[in-house]
């Protein structure tokens, strides 16, 4: 979670310095780094997508396992639906990362 933590920090950073460093700049610069520096938090929002899905598939994952451990009997259909949820999670985490990429 400390992990989670000192990313947000770091992107929040990232955004709030990131105009100024536009402005900085001269007329045809500006825009190029403006540019640049979108792409940057493209990359940064994609990696934030890729490190949400993979905590939310961990904490399906986790919370399976625990389920089957104390009702083995419902194993299948504790399985089935982890997958179904791990599936809905990787194509919304797709989606974020498809939509950070394209703006």
């Amino acid at each position: 979670m400390k992990l989670l933590k000192k990313v947000a920090l770091a992107a929040g950073a990232v955004a709030l310095v990131a105009p100024s460093m536009a402005l900085a700049q001269d007329g045809g610069a500006a825009a190029a780094a403006g540019a640049s520096i979108g792409k940057g938090l493209a990359v940064v929002g994609a990696g934030l997508a890729v490190l949400g899905g993979g905590l939310g598939i961990g904490a399906v994952g986790k919370g399976a396992l625990e389920s089957i451990a104390r009702q083995p009997e419902a194993s299948g259909t504790i399985g089935t639906n982890m997958i179904l949820a791990a599936a809905l999670i990787e194509g919304a985490t797709l989606f974020a990362i498809v939509v950070a990429f394209l703006a």
